[in-house]
């Protein structure tokens, strides 16, 4: 059995596909996890989430 890898998605980005790859990894809609992901940032005041983008954003490669 072959292991599922989390990349950044190409076709489901809106800014660098975090959030999409995220969802493909967990066979959501990307559009839930987007809103998911705004709601913890706006919870949190903002900040962890963006940093946590960021981070996302240059450790996950990006899909082939």
């Amino acid at each position: 059995m072959e292991a599922k890898k989390l990349y950044r998605s190409r076709s489901n980005s809106m800014i660098s596909g975090v959030c999409g790859g995220v969802a493909e990894y967990l066979n959501l809609d990307p559009t839930v996890v987007r809103i998911i992901f705004v709601l913890l940032s706006l919870f949190t005041a903002g900040f962890p989430g963006l940093i946590f983008y960021i981070a996302a954003m240059l450790i996950i490669p990006l899909e082939d």
